[in-house]
């Protein structure tokens, strides 16, 4: 038998473990790694909201050095470009919740129903096939949309309503409100899969239908991912430009009736971002106000949601 040296029976051990000692170390380092990556990315998007909300806040503060506060929250008239210029942003903020309000009835009994449609009641090749298309639906072009509300929804109300003109509330809600089904649609769905089965198996040995099962017991339990999905929608819906651009008018009309024409809050910041008026104006820095007013309609919508959603977590 050959001898072997006491010093290389003691440098064996002491290299595997220095070999371990550099492999976790550059574990560890690639870890930090992607934590700090991870990391850079969160505030990238930080930086952005706050970024957004500076610009707003700065060019907003010109704008109301000029402009009451009151007068623009209490001002019938919206006419920025007039000589007799008039800054009442609820002719805008009337024609949004109009437009968002048909868009919404639309958008969330449909988008629900569906989505409980797919998750409960749809054979496995139906639901394969059906939520692709729904997705689809999500990514064509909104001024796609706007040309279909146009051409092809208005003059199809027009033979109901005879008397409807040819821009309109109505007709852009609608079609608006087909565009955000798929949104509500896909979340909630998806809420309603990652539910248990064992709720489901539960519900159905105590005698309970699919239907029963699928309306008192997997929608409540899924009801926080639902509210979500509905908060989507209504962002969605405020922000919408393209649609309302093309098919509502761009009129700055104080009405809630959606057979009339308006203008929205979107729709006007397009128009004068087309360059009508000249950088540094009363009238462009209108845009800001209105986009912090539209920011800050949203912000309330996201809250009163997240309320919301909290209070039925807890109730169920």
């Amino acid at each position: 038998m050959s001898a072997v040296a006491p010093g290389a029976a003691t440098s064996m051990p002491s290299e595997a473990m220095s070999v371990r000692l550099a492999r976790r170390r550059s574990r560890i380092v690639g870890e930090r790694i992607i934590e700090a990556v991870l990391f850079v990315a969160a505030l990238v998007s930080v930086f952005t909201t706050v970024g957004i909300v500076y610009i707003l806040v700065k060019e907003s503060v010109v704008f109301f050095e000029e402009v009451p506060f009151w007068d623009f929250l209490t001002d019938t008239q919206w006419t920025p470009l007039f000589d007799d210029a008039h800054f009442g942003i609820m002719v805008l903020l009337s024609g949004t919740l109009t437009s968002s309000a048909v868009a919404l009835s639309i958008a969330i009994p449909l988008g629900t129903i569906i989505a409980i449609y797919l998750s409960e009641f749809a054979p496995f090749a139906v639901r394969e096939v059906a939520k692709p298309f729904l997705e689809l639906l999500g990514g064509v072009p909104t001024i796609i949309y706007g040309y279909f509300a146009l051409l092809f929804v208005t003059p199809l109300l027009q033979k109901i309503y005879p008397e409807l003109p040819g821009f309109n509330l109505l007709a852009a809600g609608i079609v608006m409100g087909i565009m955000i089904i798929p949104y509500v649609s896909s979340i909630s769905e998806d809420a309603m899969r990652a539910v248990p089965m064992s709720l489901r198996e539960g519900s159905y040995a105590m005698g309970a239908t699919r239907f029963q099962t699928a309306v008192k017991v997997v929608v409540p339990a899924a009801i926080s991912g639902i509210a979500s999905a509905y908060i989507l929608g209504i962002s969605r819906a405020v922000g919408e430009t393209m649609i309302l651009a093309v098919a509502a008018g761009m009129q700055p009309n104080l009405t809630f009736n959606p057979l009339e024409p308006a203008a929205t809050i979107t729709a006007y910041i397009v128009q004068v971002a087309l360059g009508d008026l000249p950088h540094g104006s009363i009238g462009y820095q209108t845009i800001f106000a209105a986009g912090l007013t539209l920011m800050l309609f949203t912000l309330a919508c996201n809250i009163g949601g997240h309320v919301l959603r909290k209070s039925f977590r807890e109730a169920y």
